[in-house]
């Protein structure tokens, strides 16, 4: 085993690196992966300026991956050297007051690999062995790499209780062509996506969302949902997208007695004005969620496996790990990219859909 590896570290905010580090050094209980793919969250780049965990640089950021196995602690049992896996990005004490209720991402202690501690944009992660999933033969590196979004579109969706023959509205193209495939999956009906890129919401016509909404054609969405529900809004809406104007638009959009499920994750200090009048008389459910966690992950890696969940029309290119600052600046310019991998392996960029 190589005592040093390649990895991306950012330094400071706008400042990363890639230079040699040492491998990781794991306790009895953790796992040493060569990592394979890292798919580029837009955490990753709220972390690279300095918006998000800027008290934990320098780090190696980087979570949504897969990889192998390369070491096993003396104390793990059920995983071996060269198993294929992906790993469950969330931890915690296992002890506390949430813990014990089965509500990690409350605990105190609740940290994330790539976003806490050192992640994925390197040769090698380790992660404890409890949080490992090894990956059935039929999901490949790529797919495996996908598994920590579905997760979390996955625990919102769970957090919703979507029924049958209900309406859902999503807003956002991006993890939202998802939310509407989920919705899809969970017999509502009609499901519609918003957004404002036809690339993203032809995906979701082709993930079999009924209704597609592009806001750049003049639409009022908040009456566009309004008139495909027989006036009276959605009786699910999910926000995907993380700002004040679309929150707003979603609780205009949900129908009295209808659930918001809040994903998108707006900036700290922004607000929104919410009328309890509405909320009281209105009868209306809110739900919130972060993360994928504990069985959100298996769940993901059996619809993956079983081709309920096919990502790879949201899969754009790979790019080696020296590119990695320029392909997270270049997802903020260029609406066409949607799902961007980054491996230590790869020599030169590869289209995978255009």
């Amino acid at each position: 085993m190589a005592k040093m590896m390649q990895a991306a570290v950012i330094e400071k905010p706008n400042q990363l690196v890639v230079k040699q580090v040492p491998v990781p050094q794991i306790e009895d209980t953790e796992v040493l992966i060569k990592v394979k793919y890292t798919g580029i969250c837009g955490t990753d780049w709220s972390i690279y300026t300095g918006k998000y965990s800027a008290d934990k640089l320098p780090m190696i950021a980087g979570h949504e991956f897969s990889g192998v196995v390369a070491e096993v602690g003396k104390k793990v049992k059920g995983i071996r050297a060269g198993d294929k896996v992906t790993a469950d990005i969330n931890m915690a004490c296992g002890t506390c007051f949430y813990c014990r209720r089965g509500q990690k991402l409350m605990c105190r202690d609740f940290h994330q690999l790539g976003i806490h501690v050192d992640g994925t944009y390197a040769e090698y992660v380790k992660a404890p062995a409890e949080n490992v999933h090894v990956l059935p033969d039929q999901l490949d590196f790529l797919a495996g790499a996908f598994v920590e979004p579905v997760s979390c579109v996955i625990h919102s969706s769970k957090a919703a209780k979507v029924t049958h023959g209900s309406s859902v509205a999503v807003i956002g193209s991006g993890l939202g062509v998802l939310h509407g495939l989920l919705a899809r999956l969970r017999g509502a009906a009609p499901v519609i996506v918003i957004g404002d890129n036809e690339k993203r919401l032809a995906i979701a016509k082709q993930f079999g969302v009924d209704v597609t909404i592009n806001i750049k054609d003049g639409k009022d969405p908040v009456a566009a949902v309004k008139t495909l529900t027989g006036g009276r809004g959605a009786d699910f809406v999910v926000e995907a997208v993380g700002t004040t104007q679309t929150y707003e638009q979603a609780f205009r959009m949900v129908r009295p007695g209808g659930t918001l499920a809040a994903f998108g994750i707006c900036a700290g200090d922004d607000t929104i004005t919410v009328k309890p009048f509405d909320l009281v008389l209105g009868e209306l459910t809110v739900v919130g969620s972060c993360a994928g966690v504990g069985p959100d992950w298996p769940d993901a890696i059996e619809l993956l496996a079983h081709g309920h969940i096919d990502p790879k029309p949201m899969f754009s290119m790979i790019v080696p790990l020296e590119e990695l600052a320029a392909a997270l600046k270049q997802l903020r310019t260029d609406p066409n990219l949607i799902k961007v991998f980054v491996s230590a392996e790869a020599t030169e960029r590869e289209i995978l859909a255009k």
